[in-house]
């Protein structure tokens, strides 16, 4: 699959790329969700029917595209934090002694902190999964990966969040 208008795709990739990661990266501001980012634009590009006719005409639909990505990402970024923080926030429904209030507290922040040491599509599916009540094939749904994806995305989440609370020497209930 290497051409898709009437000049081959390795032109489209060079001349584009670098614009592109310079727009992704600082839209999101990660380097590596900026890549992703780049990468599914391209792969947009590349199942786009019909072909776009000339490679400017390219370059400027792949920089709309991948502005749009970014955007979205941080919009969802956005909405996630505030859920996340939400959730967090939410009054404790039984009665605890101060020191079980403390410990959950400590916990909690613990928790926190392992989820953003986590690469963001683990992330994202962590929480989506433990923080949203929403079922795999929802989240595949919202993320536009199968649900086989998002299970094992979900898995490598929990055990890279487990090592990394181990590494800590923290337990978290």
């Amino acid at each position: 699959m290497e051409k898709q208008g009437p000049y081959p795709f390795r032109e489209v990739y060079e001349l584009a790329f670098p614009i592109l990661m310079r727009v992704s990266f600082r839209i999101t501001g990660d380097r590596e969700v900026a890549e992703e980012l780049c990468q599914e634009a391209f792969i947009r590009f590349l199942n786009r029917y019909p072909p776009i006719p000339t490679l400017d005409q390219s370059k400027y639909w792949l920089i709309r595209v991948v502005k749009n990505l970014s955007l979205n990402f941080v919009k969802r970024k956005g909405r996630e934090r505030k859920a996340f923080e939400k959730f967090g926030r939410e009054p404790m429904k039984v009665q605890e002694s101060v020191e079980d209030c403390l410990l959950r507290k400590e916990s909690a922040a613990r928790l926190r902190e392992g989820l953003e040491q986590l690469p963001e599509k683990l992330k994202v599916v962590l929480i989506l999964k433990e923080y949203s009540g929403l079922n795999y094939r929802e989240i595949g749904k919202v993320l536009k990966i199968s649900e086989g994806n998002v299970k094992v995305r979900v898995f490598r989440a929990r055990n890279r969040l487990q090592e990394l609370l181990d590494e800590e020497g923290e337990y978290v209930p």
